[in-house]
């Protein structure tokens, strides 16, 4: 089964708070998402494999180690998974960046997909999926099955909040692929929106309704 892995790092906490409150603007928002996404990958990124090098320092020859060449990808689900991007890119520069595009369809709470734009040696990467949401779980479900029909298999999933029933629905359909939030709240509502979670990510992103 795949591992859920909840970061509790008072930094990420703090922020988080800042990141539910009504009150906090689109322009905090985006700031405090991105700030947190940096902080997130860290946590994501911990296991990535690493080589020894030797190099010449102003004082002496050494021994150190750097990324064993294993190559990066971001794959937001738009539009909300955007605002996640640019905080990742800053530890990881050299990652590559692709796009899945799915909205909700309001009645049945489903997925429909409606873009998908990956990079081309994406099957070779070792691809973090970002959203600030995992809700139902159906487009995070879905968004990783596209990746996988495209030949990828090094896939994790990087959220700021989960509901337990997009955690159980992920583990369920990708039990090989690790999960990362920053929360795991109580509940899904009758709506489909995370209880207490923070109302709709990419409308607090970019001030729409």
């Amino acid at each position: 089964m795949a591992k859920l892995t909840v970061m509790d790092h008072p930094l990420i906490q703090h922020k988080l708070s800042l990141i539910r409150d009504k009150r906090t603007g689109p322009k905090e928002f985006r700031e405090l998402i991105d700030e947190v996404a940096t902080l997130m990958a860290y946590e994501v990124t911990r296991d990535l494999p690493l080589c020894e090098v030797e190099i010449e320092t102003p004082v002496a020859h050494t021994t150190t180690r750097v990324l064993a060449g294993k190559k990066l990808g971001v794959v937001p689900i738009l539009r909300a998974g955007l605002g996640m991007v640019d905080g990742i890119l800053k530890l990881v520069p050299a990652a590559r960046v692709g796009h899945i595009g799915l909205y909700r369809d309001p009645q049945t709470l489903k997925p429909v997909e409606y873009y998908c734009k990956l990079p081309t040696d994406a099957s070779e990467r070792e691809l973090i999926v970002v959203d600030p949401m995992l809700a139902t779980g159906g487009s995070a479900v879905a968004a990783i099955q596209f990746l996988k029909d495209r030949g990828c298999h090094n896939i994790r999933m990087m959220n700021l909040i989960a509901a337990p029933e997009g955690v159980k629905a992920v583990q369920e359909a990708h039990p090989d692929v690790d999960i990362f939030v920053a929360a795991l709240d109580e509940r899904l509502n009758d709506h489909g929106y995370i209880v207490p979670g923070l109302g709709d990510a990419g409308d607090r992103l970019y001030g729409t309704k």
